[in-house]
Protein backbone atom coordinates (compact mmCIF):
# COMPACT_ATOMS: atom_id res chain seq x y z
CA UNK A 1 0.00 0.00 0.00
CA UNK A 2 1.25 3.48 -0.80
CA UNK A 3 2.49 5.61 2.07
CA UNK A 4 1.51 8.90 0.40
CA UNK A 5 -0.89 11.20 2.22
CA UNK A 6 -2.72 14.21 0.82
CA UNK A 7 -2.62 17.15 3.24
CA UNK A 8 -4.85 20.19 3.66
CA UNK A 9 -2.08 22.31 2.15
CA UNK A 10 -2.01 20.10 -0.95
CA UNK A 11 -5.81 20.21 -1.28
CA UNK A 12 -5.72 23.99 -0.89
CA UNK A 13 -3.01 24.22 -3.57
CA UNK A 14 -5.11 22.05 -5.90
CA UNK A 15 -8.07 24.41 -5.42
CA UNK A 16 -5.76 27.35 -6.13
CA UNK A 17 -4.53 25.71 -9.35
CA UNK A 18 -7.95 24.56 -10.61
CA UNK A 19 -10.29 27.38 -9.58
CA UNK A 20 -7.94 30.35 -9.72
CA UNK A 21 -8.78 31.80 -6.30
CA UNK A 22 -5.94 33.29 -4.30
CA UNK A 23 -4.05 30.90 -2.02
CA UNK A 24 -5.71 32.43 1.06
CA UNK A 25 -9.18 32.19 -0.50
CA UNK A 26 -8.49 28.59 -1.52
CA UNK A 27 -7.44 27.71 2.04
CA UNK A 28 -10.52 29.48 3.45
CA UNK A 29 -12.81 27.64 1.01
CA UNK A 30 -11.31 24.28 1.95
CA UNK A 31 -11.68 25.04 5.67
CA UNK A 32 -15.31 26.11 5.17
CA UNK A 33 -16.15 22.88 3.32
CA UNK A 34 -14.42 20.67 5.90
CA UNK A 35 -16.06 22.56 8.78
CA UNK A 36 -19.50 22.17 7.21
CA UNK A 37 -18.95 18.42 6.73
CA UNK A 38 -17.72 18.07 10.33
CA UNK A 39 -20.62 20.09 11.72
CA UNK A 40 -23.22 18.09 9.81
CA UNK A 41 -21.70 14.79 10.99
CA UNK A 42 -21.54 15.96 14.61
CA UNK A 43 -25.27 16.79 14.38
CA UNK A 44 -25.89 13.22 13.25
CA UNK A 45 -26.65 14.12 9.64
CA UNK A 46 -25.38 12.09 6.69
CA UNK A 47 -23.15 13.82 4.14
CA UNK A 48 -23.41 12.66 0.52
CA UNK A 49 -20.96 13.91 -2.09
CA UNK A 50 -22.07 12.94 -5.57
CA UNK A 51 -19.58 10.73 -7.47
CA UNK A 52 -17.44 10.42 -4.34
CA UNK A 53 -19.33 8.76 -1.49
CA UNK A 54 -21.27 9.28 1.70
CA UNK A 55 -20.29 9.80 5.30
CA UNK A 56 -22.57 8.86 8.17
CA UNK A 57 -22.37 8.50 11.93
CA UNK A 58 -23.44 5.16 13.34
CA UNK A 59 -24.14 4.38 16.99
CA UNK A 60 -22.62 1.23 18.39
CA UNK A 61 -24.00 -0.30 21.55
CA UNK A 62 -22.07 -1.55 24.52
CA UNK A 63 -20.50 -4.96 24.10
CA UNK A 64 -17.96 -7.23 25.68
CA UNK A 65 -14.53 -7.41 24.09
CA UNK A 66 -11.37 -9.31 24.98
CA UNK A 67 -7.86 -8.20 25.65
CA UNK A 68 -5.98 -10.20 22.97
CA UNK A 69 -2.90 -10.52 25.17
CA UNK A 70 -4.53 -11.75 28.37
CA UNK A 71 -7.91 -12.99 27.15
CA UNK A 72 -9.54 -10.91 29.89
CA UNK A 73 -13.07 -9.68 29.13
CA UNK A 74 -13.35 -5.90 28.90
CA UNK A 75 -16.55 -3.87 28.44
CA UNK A 76 -16.53 -1.66 25.34
CA UNK A 77 -18.66 1.40 26.00
CA UNK A 78 -21.33 2.67 23.58
CA UNK A 79 -19.95 5.11 21.05
CA UNK A 80 -20.55 6.80 17.73
CA UNK A 81 -18.35 5.89 14.77
CA UNK A 82 -17.84 7.49 11.38
CA UNK A 83 -18.68 5.34 8.37
CA UNK A 84 -17.65 6.10 4.77
CA UNK A 85 -19.24 4.38 1.81
CA UNK A 86 -17.59 5.10 -1.53
CA UNK A 87 -19.75 5.67 -4.59
CA UNK A 88 -19.74 3.20 -7.46
CA UNK A 89 -17.87 5.76 -9.59
CA UNK A 90 -15.12 6.10 -6.97
CA UNK A 91 -14.84 2.32 -6.63
CA UNK A 92 -14.52 2.00 -10.40
CA UNK A 93 -11.91 4.75 -10.56
CA UNK A 94 -9.88 3.09 -7.80
CA UNK A 95 -10.07 -0.35 -9.40
CA UNK A 96 -9.28 0.94 -12.91
CA UNK A 97 -6.57 3.40 -11.81
CA UNK A 98 -2.83 3.26 -12.59
CA UNK A 99 -1.88 1.65 -9.25
CA UNK A 100 -4.41 -1.16 -9.74
CA UNK A 101 -3.11 -1.72 -13.28
CA UNK A 102 0.52 -1.84 -12.08
CA UNK A 103 -0.33 -4.40 -9.38
CA UNK A 104 -2.23 -6.58 -11.87
CA UNK A 105 0.95 -6.86 -13.95
CA UNK A 106 3.00 -8.30 -11.06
Amino acid sequence: MSEKTITRAQLSEAIYQEVGLSRNESADLLEAVLNEISSALSRGEAVKISSFGSFAVRSKGQRVGRNPKTGEEVPILPRRVLVFRPSQLLKKKINDGPVASAKAGK
